[in-house]
């Protein structure tokens, strides 16, 4: 799939030595960003999903040092 993206000047220079930097080609660094923020908002989502169950099931939580004293450690 191709397609095409529309910059000013400066957002292209921007793009283009954020991809130099890196030795990315511009197409590269504009699909890693495009993949990192899917998969950052993806693990948001995820992460809220378990926290609504895990706060539905009435579950709370307790310091680590209690944890651990249970634990013996």
């Amino acid at each position: 799939m191709v397609f095409s993206i529309r910059l000013t000047d400066e957002e292209r220079k921007l793009a283009e030595s954020y991809a130099s930097l890196h030795s990315f080609s511009l197409a590269e660094a504009f699909k890693k960003a495009l993949f990192e923020k899917i998969e950052d908002e993806y693990d948001v989502t995820v992460a809220q999903e378990a926290y609504n169950e895990y706060a539905a099931d009435g579950r709370k939580s307790r310091p680590v040092d209690e944890l651990w004293k249970e634990c013996g450690l």
